[in-house]
């Protein structure tokens, strides 16, 4: 496990976007062992964009991401390889296979990245679903479960290498506030029991102040990173009216 407050991931000087179209530019921060980081912003600010390169699904335009001290850009496709299966991924509504039960979806990187027996990853199986709160349901079709449920299921199925690294892509997009509340909960007992570090893209701001210790904010029209630090005290204290008005609209829609 890598020493506490350790850099974790980081990115250097990052341009990203699509054919010409340049949605960032020259991004910069650091992810520390231990922490719940936020990547946030409006629709179109590039969050998604910006994860997709940072897990290496996307080559950048320049710069570089580091994650455990590699380079998940300048290396080879083994190296690259093996450094994607240190972490562990999550994307919007679980991206379950449908024609799969849970418990084959969650075995998928188990019989693909390990020599355990079926029995053994059975285990592991029930395991990882009893860590989310899904108690035998391995057997249910992901067309059976609840979109809570489904977010629970992708995420048992990201735990299965036990990565000591999870990204999220909109965690609680499409639940009701209640089964949102109850995720973060979730994430929260991950970060305290396993030291697990959770890097998350949202833009929901009642996860963001529940759970988030640093957040970057992304801005569409600037392109680039135009606040970084813990959102309670960015709400309260950033002289940038676009950073306070975003972080305090909650209390503006109340009014």
């Amino acid at each position: 496990m890598p020493e506490k407050g350790k850099t974790i991931v980081e990115v250097e000087n990052l341009s990203v976007g699509y054919e010409d179209n340049i949605v960032l530019e020259k991004i910069n921060f650091t992810v520390k062992t231990g922490e719940i980081f936020g990547i946030l912003g409006g629709s179109g600010a590039g969050k998604s964009t910006l994860l997709k390169h940072m897990i290496g699904l996307y080559p950048p335009f320049c710069g570089d991401v580091k994650i455990f001290d590699k380079s998940i850009i300048n290396c080879g496709e083994y190296e690259r390889d093996q450094l994607m299966r240190s972490f562990g991924v999550t994307y919007q509504g679980g991206a379950l296979l449908g024609s799969m039960t849970v418990g084959e979806n969650i075995a998928l990187p188990l019989e693909a990245y390990t020599n355990l027996n079926k029995s053994e990853i059975l285990k592991r199986i029930q395991e990882k679903l009893a860590l989310v709160d899904l108690q035998g349901i391995e057997n249910m079709m992901p067309a059976e479960l609840s979109g809570g449920m489904k977010k629970r299921a992708g995420l048992a199925r990201a735990l299965a290498l036990d990565p000591e690294l999870l990204f999220f892509d909109e965690p609680s997009a499409g639940l009701d506030p209640i089964t949102s509340v109850e995720l973060d909960e979730l994430l929260l007992r991950l970060r305290n029991k396993f030291e697990t570090t959770i890097v998350i893209v949202t833009h929901e701001l009642a996860s963001v102040f529940a759970i988030i210790d640093t957040v970057i904010m992304l801005d569409k029209k600037a392109k680039t990173v135009v606040a970084e630090g813990n959102p309670k005290e960015l709400r309260d204290t950033s002289t940038s009216p676009w950073v306070h008005d975003f972080l305090n609209r909650q209390e503006h829609n109340k009014s």
